[in-house]
């Protein structure tokens, strides 16, 4: 690989996604962000395209643009919404909107973006899931769409693993972003109840996520394609309470 790598992120406008946009900025790349907001700075190489990613024909039309107009060689699919519910009052319309922002916008993105990558011989494609794709009370449209994201990323790494491309997964755990205190409230006692639950004893930050996320789009990760790699903690291998 020569010349500046650029990644396109999906909710690269706050939380983990605005922190991958800056770590990846810092390290000499270019950077599209597709979300509902433009991120809250600016920076030479960083470009944003305005999308809701629950539309589907919206973001089918933003995918292609993007490939248009700036060729991606990286792929980081990180937007996400929780919608929790218990089972009794989970609505399939809620289900519906999952599988479009976590699952079809994904497909989408992809469709468009193989093509330069495959003529190049490179690319890199990062999904986002969440240590809650193993179970998590409430969380039945999100576990779900979630887990549909592992079994995607490993059916992807073996069709696309012959052209240079490789696809992993980043599962965080419990992280403090908006999204997280949209659940729980900051200064609600249960958040110092859940990072005592966490083996290493604190939340998670989005830098931390981040890091694990620059790790698979790396040109020195070719040799790694259809992996999960759970930032959470210890808690994919104990138990978690929310």
């Amino acid at each position: 690989m020569s010349g500046m790598r650029m990644a396109v992120v999906t909710g690269g406008s706050a939380g983990i996604g605005e922190e991958i946009c800056r770590q990846l900025l810092d390290d000499g790349w270019a950077v599209v962000s597709m979300a509902r907001r433009q991120p809250p700075f600016t920076h030479e190489h960083l470009h944003s395209v305005e999308v809701d990613l629950s539309d589907r024909a919206a973001t089918a039309a933003a995918a292609e643009d993007v490939a248009h107009r700036f060729a991606p060689d990286t792929i980081i699919h990180n937007a996400g919404v929780i919608l929790p519910a218990l089972l009794p009052d989970v609505k399939l319309e809620d289900l519906d909107k999952l599988v479009d922002i976590h699952l079809s916008t994904a497909i989408l993105l992809a469709q468009a973006c193989l093509p330069a990558m495959k003529a190049a011989g490179f690319g890199r494609i990062v999904l986002l899931s969440s240590r809650g794709a193993l179970g998590l009370a409430t969380r039945s449209a999100y576990a779900a769409t979630k887990a549909g994201m592992l079994g995607m990323a490993r059916t992807w790494a073996l069709e696309l693993a012959p052209s240079g491309i490789t696809v992993n997964v980043v599962a965080p755990g419990p992280v403090q972003t908006d999204m997280f205190h949209g659940v729980i409230p900051v200064g609600d006692p249960k958040v110092e109840q859940i990072a005592a639950g966490i083996p290493v004893k604190r939340l998670g930050q989005p830098a931390d996520v981040a890091h694990a996320v620059r790790f698979f789009a790396s040109e020195h990760a070719g040799f790694v394609t259809g992996q999960v790699l759970y930032v959470c903690g210890g808690t994919s291998v104990g138990s978690l309470t929310l």
